[in-house]
């Protein structure tokens, strides 16, 4: 599983319209925020996930797809577009994905990056669906590799290799 990224952008929005800028200071996406290729995408605040999703359309086709959502078919887009007004864009992309399901890797890898997050301490603030497929330790090592990028520290009061019979 080959991984590429991350590349970083900056959003200022309002509930109806976001404005990006990458690090070269240039007010649109490009690179691997362009492809259609698999992508896991994380949103961040001060260094903390509110956010993970994967997408092949390109983060601006998404973007856009979540910031005019009205609810049809349930989805009403992301609920963070009107809690906050501003946060950083992280964005990776699957270079190697099979072509009979190319999403399933990266699903499979942003499952892995909520349970992280959520080890450290809460849910992402923000996280509305998860996509649950079973991990193998390649999916669980990029997740690591991921999380590690972001200001969490491991809840020493949860043990993630702690199963419980309920």
């Amino acid at each position: 599983m080959r991984i590429t990224g991350p590349e970083r952008y900056k959003l200022t929005f309002d509930a109806t319209t976001f404005v990006v800028t990458c690090a070269k200071g240039t007010p649109r996406f490009s690179g691997i925020a362009t492809s259609k290729k698999p992508k896991l995408y994380i949103a961040s605040v001060d260094e903390k996930p509110i956010y993970v999703g994967v997408t092949k359309q390109s983060i601006r086709n998404r973007l856009r797809f979540g910031w005019n959502a009205e609810g049809q078919g349930g989805y009403y887009g992301y609920a963070w577009r009107h809690g906050l007004t501003e946060a950083l864009l992280d964005v990776w992309c699957h270079d190697d994905a099979p072509p009979d399901n190319p999403v399933l890797d990266i699903e499979t890898v942003e499952a892995e990056v909520v349970f992280l997050v959520r080890c450290a301490g809460q849910w992402p603030m923000y996280q509305t669906e998860i996509h649950f497929h079973p991990s193998s330790q390649v999916h669980r090592d990029v997740a690591t590799t991921i999380v590690a990028r972001y200001a969490l520290r491991p809840n020493s009061s949860l043990n993630t290799d702690d199963r419980r019979e309920l």
